[in-house]
């Protein structure tokens, strides 16, 4: 579907003869269209009733002066991949993006391309867990690394696409990168822990292991919220899975540490339901 431009806009940069970047009300626009950027220069005034194909807004002041930096620094012909890279992956997902994801993305991707050309590696902690939380942002990073790859000769590891991943996840969700990587953070700190009371090597690519980092995940969005959950159970999981409701207990600790809130007997009763299941996986 066409967007038309209302009003006049001023050209900022040109990427090529299909992207450009407008300046509408005081706000970044970045349009993609054929022919767009044909014979265009910097300053000129482009009237009312431009067509573009694809558009994305920067209205914020500070994501407005980063990007200008960002613009200064990158090549033109590898920022223009990259936005073109974000629009294949707004289009899959059928949703529009956190306009934060045109500086937070595209930075990242300068320097670990960077990092990569120079034989410097860079260890990604939380990488199952973000394969297992964020199952569809993997898949989509994963494409997304493999063109930009192909595109410049260089293949992208996968620790990197887990830090992908986590930008893909925060343009979904308003931006919000911190707490992306702080569910990531509290699911290997619980897991490791779980392990080594139970003294056991849980298996990161079984069911249970993705059940419980969901159950993580939703249990500090609850938590985060004040949303309390009910669970009937609790007296019945305290007396027969004594030992598993003991560590749940100090999960929560972690949690409270973590979060800085009040974790629910209802929900420790849940955790333990869960840390009973890698338990009774072990004794079997």
């Amino acid at each position: 579907m066409s967007i038309i431009l209302k009003d006049k806009v001023v050209v900022v940069k040109v990427f090529n003869n299909n992207v450009i970047l407008v300046k509408d009300n005081g706000i970044e626009k970045v349009l993609f269209g054929k022919g767009l950027g044909f014979n265009k220069k910097f300053g000129e005034v482009l009237d009312s009733g431009l067509i573009a194909e694809k558009l994305f807004k920067i209205e914020d002041e500070k994501n407005q002066k980063n990007m200008d930096e960002i613009i200064s620094r990158v090549d033109t012909e590898f920022f223009t991949l990259c936005e073109e890279v974000i629009i294949d992956i707004s289009e899959e997902l059928g949703e529009e993006l956190n306009e934060n994801i045109h500086i937070g993305l595209v930075d990242h991707l300068f320097f670990a391309i960077k990092r990569i050309k120079s034989n410097e590696k860079m260890e990604n902690p939380f990488l199952v867990e973000i394969q297992t939380l964020y199952r569809k942002e993997f898949e989509l990073a994963t494409k997304l690394a493999k063109r930009i790859g192909n595109e410049i000769g260089i293949n992208i590891p996968i620790g990197e696409i887990g830090f992908i991943t986590l930008h893909i996840h925060s343009a979904r969700n308003n931006g919000k990168l911190s707490n992306t990587i702080k569910y990531s953070f509290l699911g290997n700190a619980i897991v490791e822990h779980v392990e080594k009371k139970l003294q056991i090597d849980i298996d990161r690519q079984s069911i249970d292991y993705a059940r419980f980092l969901t159950h993580i995940r939703f249990a500090v969005e609850r938590i985060m919220l004040d949303h309390n959950i009910k669970n009937d159970l609790i007296s019945v999981i305290k007396n027969k899975y004594s030992t598993s409701y003991n560590i749940a207990t100090e999960v929560s600790n972690i949690l409270e540490n973590g979060l800085d809130k009040v974790v629910s007997e209802d929900e420790i009763a849940y955790l333990a339901m869960h840390i009973q299941r890698f338990k009774v996986s072990i004794e079997k």
